[in-house]
């Protein structure tokens, strides 16, 4: 049986994005209440009842969120244009060794604006 399974994790973090234009309200610095959806898929293993258990994942990536918990993503190696699109990509590429059924990451910067990231093809 192919599941999908979704582990989600929060942080706060404050971040300006430099290739949006001066003035525009995304180039001042600003902070956001960050979700973040690590979604998983596999077939549950022949004898198991389920493909993974939930706190794997959340081990797995409490290393990522406490990284950019209360943090200015700005100021972190590979975030210093720190949209919701390069996030997702560099979460992804931290968490992808770690969780090889790694299907997709969501992160959410509002309860209306998510971007999802599956890997590159």
């Amino acid at each position: 049986m192919r599941v999908r399974l979704v582990k989600t994790v929060s942080f706060e973090a404050a971040h300006r994005l430099p290739s949006f234009p001066e003035g525009h309200q995304c180039s001042r610095m600003h902070g956001h209440s960050y979700k973040v959806d690590v979604v998983v898929e596999g077939d549950i293993p022949e004898g198991q009842t389920y493909l993974i258990d939930y706190t794997v994942i959340k081990d797995a990536v409490e290393p990522i969120r406490s990284r950019l918990d209360h943090a200015c993503l700005n100021d972190i190696e590979g975030l210093e244009n720190p949209t919701a699109e390069f996030l997702a990509r560099w979460i992804y590429d931290r968490l992808k060794s770690a969780l090889p059924i790694l299907a997709e990451i969501h992160v959410w910067e509002s309860e209306t604006s998510r971007c999802e990231y599956r890997g590159e093809a």
